[in-house]
């Protein structure tokens, strides 16, 4: 049967466009931080969105799962095979053309497996940006942001992936294609289809192309690296540069001591920037449509005052845009640091922003009374209440001291999330690695609405088996 299946495949897109041996799966079917690994039937990489609805047809008939895969820049195994050898893993690389670009509409329709760099490539070539912006940004794929509604730094003042997409190419779980690339920027014609697949993780269809919404490029983008005595101070601080500058704002990460600490140890081009330790700091991004010396005259006038008021204990002011850069490697080099230092317990949480001091507190409590000499790497996205909570082993011990007890450290953290009206996923998704926790802390008619999508768009289950929900479907059960 694989070798009718396998010709098949073979005729559709090209046999150099079909991957067997196991030796060339490697980077399909691992994720990027070494913790998680699948095994693939095969390999496909078709090079058209009729490629692509023609092997999910055949995938059909002969009843093989598909994995939808972009970039595999994700942490929680969303785009990974499992380890039975059974299923095919569909990559979009091959489908990287931007179609059309429209500057008075201020749009580009890309394929997915355009990188999110060549997007921005493309938006400034325009004069103009497409604002989200992340670390993985030079090997994610437009396909992936959007199956995980990626965020990012931006999000405070731009939004989400889901708020930058216009229109969206889908191919359904029959082998048929969504034309849906509408350059529209208000289309009330029913059901909202783009939002459906937006977030689904390839669970629902696989995206082959959007239509993304670019804005005017910011004559001016500065940045300021703060030193704070707490959380409070910092929600107090993102409360008075809002209130002083509006949309100005269009950046404002929190980072924890640790975090500056991890990153000086292993990237010691990237020395701790405060004369003294601080336990927090705040990089803040101001993007103007008037100049460089207007922002930075902003940026001093506001943060003067934080000075003065005591939310602030130094800030560092970019001399140059150059500078400012440099704030930015020191917060991208986070992950990079995490992956130097070993393997360590993530969390990717959302709450209410008044929320984010009282969690920040209490789970430092958690952990140490679960491990009193654990790391704890805190730091993230503080303007919109995404916060990257990662538990780390000691220095001198091997990371498996931590890694160990992964399910009792994500538990008391995901039931204190939860406590606090929070998201156990902000912007990494479920995949694999969470149906367990989405299960457990989803409202019950919640799951069973997600079950019933998913019957409904999927009913034989072939794509990304495994990813968001389990395998029980509460549908058929009795009312919660």
């Amino acid at each position: 049967m694989d070798s009718i299946w396998l010709r098949e495949l073979c005729q559709l897109v090209g046999e150099a466009y079909v991957i067997t041996s196991p030796t060339e799966h490697e980077r399909y079917v691992s994720d990027w931080f070494g913790r998680m690994a699948g095994s693939a039937r095969a390999v496909v990489r078709p090079g058209t969105t009729a490629e692509v609805a023609a092997v999910v047809a055949c995938c059909r008939r002969h009843g093989i799962p598909i994995v939808p895969q972009g970039g595999n820049t994700g942490l929680v195994g969303g785009a990974l095979p499992d380890d039975s050898g059974t299923q095919l893993v569909l990559s979009l690389e091959r489908m990287n053309r931007i179609r059309a670009m429209d500057p008075l509409g201020k749009t580009v329709t890309v394929e997915a497996g355009v990188l999110l760099a060549h997007v921005q490539d493309a938006a400034r070539q325009q004069g103009l940006e497409f604002p989200l912006s992340m670390g993985s940004e030079g090997s994610c794929t437009v396909g992936g942001m959007l199956s995980t509604n990626a965020g990012g730094t931006a999000v405070l003042r731009y939004g989400n992936a889901r708020a930058l997409c216009l229109g969206l190419e889908v191919v359904t779980a029959e082998g048929d294609v969504v034309p849906g690339l509408r350059q529209l920027r208000k289309d009330n014609t029913g059901y909202d289809l783009r939002d459906l697949f937006i977030g689904a993780e390839g669970t629902l269809g696989i995206i082959t192309a959007a239509v993304l919404s670019m804005v005017p490029a910011p004559k001016a983008k500065l940045s300021a690296l703060v030193a704070l005595e707490s959380g409070e101070h910092a929600v107090a601080l993102l409360e008075r540069v809002q209130s002083q500058v509006g949309p100005l704002l269009s950046a404002f990460e929190l980072i924890s001591h640790a975090c500056l600490d991890l990153v000086a140890l292993h990237f010691p081009q990237l020395p701790y920037p405060f004369a003294s330790p601080t336990p927090y700091a705040v990089l803040l991004e101001l993007s103007d449509h008037e100049s460089e010396e207007h922002t930075l005259a902003l940026m001093e006038q506001v943060l003067g005052e934080a000075l003065a008021r005591g939310m602030a204990t130094d800030v560092l002011l970019p001399q140059s845009l150059a500078q400012s850069d440099k704030f930015w490697d020191i917060r991208e080099h986070i992950p990079l640091s995490q992956v130097k230092d070993g393997k360590n317990v993530k969390h990717d949480i959302s709450l209410p922003i008044a929320a984010v001091p009282a969690f920040l507190t209490q789970a430092a409590h958690l952990i140490t009374s679960l491990h009193a000499d654990a790391r704890v790497i805190a730091f993230g996205h503080l303007g919109d209440g995404n916060i990257h909570f990662n538990v780390a082993a000691p220095i001198g011990q091997p990371p498996d001291y931590i890694l160990q007890d992964k399910v009792r450290i994500s538990d008391a953290i995901h039931e204190l999330v939860d406590a606090l009206n929070g998201s156990i996923s902000a912007e990494h998704g479920i995949g694999q690695m969470k149906a367990h926790d989405l299960a457990r802390f989803k409202n019950p008619v919640e799951m069973r609405l997600f079950h019933q999508i998913k019957q409904a768009l999927d009913p034989e289950g072939i794509f990304n088996p495994g990813k968001i929900l389990n395998a029980h479907n509460p549908s058929k059960a009795e009312n919660p």
